[in-house]
């Protein structure tokens, strides 16, 4: 730690000032009672004495404070510098008491907050780890236990071999499906997974998604509808196939969700001049409030038993979340308990980017034109 000494002069000046003030009237009291002296010459005396007691006592107390805190405070910054703390090692050794106080309270302060950030990411890390032990355990175990089972003598019935067989694909299906979505989350988190921007109409891309998933929807007779009856095309400007993906992983989630027989709503919206807003929206279970803030968390399940019964990675709302945030898009969730949710994304519009610029073109034929009347 650098060596430097901040000095404070408050603590002597005051104490110095009630010293000297204390010691003259004395002296002086003493001076009228004892020796009888005319207090009208006395004043002079008085002005010397209080000078030279102040300047005295100021000199004293100062060195002494110096050293005493000096000694004793500078433990204090050695001991916080092992802790390599930025806010404190670099910053000179200071007598003055509220100054430190104020500089160790802030310390304490960001260490706290940085030891429960530590805790936050450890208790995260722990429960990731869990979680995706458990997502691959479970099928790696249901393909060792077939493999297993056929090993053992079942590989000679026939019919045995082809029903494990097809079970244990199941199973190897499964682990692909996990692997490639956390390869997916790696990209998108570091940035490697280039997008592919181009313009389409979103409301044929909800069509077609309906069309995908429309044999899954009927399995819980779930209606796959748009919220407008007469809605038109409306054409935005983004990677069609992750836009695609988002769309189909939040009715996959909806259908996942909702209610037998109820009603899966998807709206786009003109939400401003430059962005569309999709909406999906559901009347299923719903979501607690306490879980809302940890949707998008990797492996994070609000109901884990159901939802791995209904099957999927765990990993679809985090994907929608980082393909929406590729695009610097914002994605919104709303949703009561037993009433239903409701996802919504931003996407921008086509041909924003090309308004824009017009402005710039009718101004340049303008002063064209004028160049051409001159």
């Amino acid at each position: 730690m650098k060596i430097s000494f901040k000095k404070t002069y408050k603590f002597a000046i005051k104490s110095a000032f009630y010293i000297s003030l204390f010691s003259t009237a004395f002296v002086l009291g003493l001076a009228m009672i004892i020796f009888k002296v005319d207090p009208k010459s006395l004043w002079v005396f008085g002005i010397i004495f209080v000078f030279a007691i102040y300047l005295f006592s100021f000199l004293v107390l100062q060195y002494r404070v110096e050293r005493f805190i000096y000694r004793r405070v500078k433990k204090i910054y050695d001991d916080v510098s092992l802790l390599e703390s930025s806010t404190l090692i670099n910053q000179p050794i200071t007598t003055d008491m509220e100054t430190l106080t104020r500089e160790v309270k802030k310390f304490a302060t960001d260490k706290k907050l940085e030891i429960e950030m530590l805790q936050v990411r450890e208790e995260y890390r722990r429960e990731f780890l869990g979680n995706i032990s458990h997502e691959l355990k479970t099928p790696l175990f249901t393909v060792q236990g077939y493999i297993s089972t056929l090993l053992d003598g079942a590989m000679d019935d026939k019919t045995i071999r082809k029903k494990y067989l097809k079970r244990a694909d199941k199973g190897v299906e499964r682990l692909i499906y996990i692997v490639e979505d956390l390869d997916m989350i790696t990209k998108l988190e570091s940035g490697d997974l280039n997008l592919e921007i181009t313009e389409f109409d979103i409301v044929e891309l909800i069509r077609n998604v309906f069309d995908l998933l429309e044999m899954k929807a009927d399995k819980k007779k779930i209606t796959l509808a748009f919220e407008n009856e007469y809605i038109r095309p409306n054409f935005v400007r983004a990677d069609k196939d992750r836009i695609q993906q988002v769309i189909e992983n939040l009715i996959v989630n909806s259908i996942k969700y909702g209610k037998k027989g109820g009603v899966t709503e998807v709206a786009v919206v003109n939400l401003t001049k430059e962005k569309v807003l999709v909406r999906i929206s559901d009347d299923g279970e719903g979501i607690e409030q306490q879980n809302i803030p940890r949707l998008f968390e990797r492996f994070y399940r609000v109901n884990k038993s159901g939802s791995r019964a209904e099957g999927g990675s765990g990993l679809g709302l985090a994907i929608v979340k980082h393909i929406i945030e590729a695009h610097k898009e914002k994605i919104y969730v709303e949703s009561e308990f037993g009433i239903g949710s409701e996802f919504s994304f931003t996407v921008e519009k086509a041909g924003v980017k090309e308004e824009k610029k017009e402005p710039k073109k009718i101004i340049d034929k303008e002063e064209e034109d004028e160049e051409e009347d001159e």
